[in-house]
């Protein structure tokens, strides 16, 4: 009588004890060595197997602490960010300095934004400027912030002649309590910003930059 492969494999399952009482069976047992032509016995492969396995699960380990480590530098340069935000005087300051702080401290190339629905008593920037009616429709729809390769054309002249290059974009709406704006950054990296990336911190950015610049409105 002839055995198929799968009852063999069965019958051992279901009988744990047959290596035991055939303990020099095990021993002889030759299998085909995983990198090579050669055979091995099946403890050598059984301890290849676990190395492999550690391997694993070290790998895993090491991604585990480096996005400990990511996170932790993100989180103190947002906490950096919030200070130098609390400590400016006027909206300008804290456009520039928003700008200057995403360079630097993120090596975030690009930045842009647009500000509606508050008045800002003695202020004048870019920012400021009159957008068309799909901008503030789109900051509206937005629930999460937007990573990927598409935005309006208005919003790529925001970059000026940069624009033409941005091949990634993040797009945060600016709320208080209610939409006051768009904040968009860009990159000519086209993985820069992604769809499956996470949101948290540029969620937590599209909050601090509300916060610093709802205190220079006048209504």
């Amino acid at each position: 009588m002839k055995f198929s492969d799968e009852e063999i494999a069965l019958y051992l399952k279901d009988h744990p004890d047959f290596f035991t009482e055939y303990a020099s069976v095990l021993a002889d047992i030759q299998i085909p060595h995983p990198h090579g032509d050669r055979a091995i016995p099946i403890s050598e492969r059984q301890i290849m197997d676990l190395r492999e396995r550690n391997r694993v699960l070290q790998d895993k380990l090491s991604e585990l602490v480096r996005f400990a480590e990511e996170n932790s530098a993100l989180s103190e340069k947002m906490h950096r960010l919030a200070v130098v935000l609390l400590q400016f005087t006027g909206l300008n300051d804290v456009l520039q300095g928003l700008n200057y702080n995403l360079r630097e401290d993120f090596l975030i190339p690009h930045m842009a934004l647009r500000i509606w629905g508050i008045t800002i008593e003695g202020q004048q920037a870019p920012e400021l400027d009159k957008t068309g009616p799909d901008i503030p429709s789109l900051a509206e729809s937005l629930q999460h912030p937007y990573c990927g390769p598409h935005v309006l054309e208005e919003i790529r002249d925001w970059f000026g002649e940069d624009g033409i290059r941005l091949r990634s974009f993040a797009m945060m709406p600016l709320r208080t309590d209610r939409t006051i704006g768009l904040l968009v950054l860009a990159s000519e990296e086209s993985q820069r910003f992604y769809p499956e990336m996470g949101t948290i911190y540029l969620a937590q950015l599209g909050e601090l930059a509300s916060a610093a610049i709802r205190r220079f409105a006048s209504a």
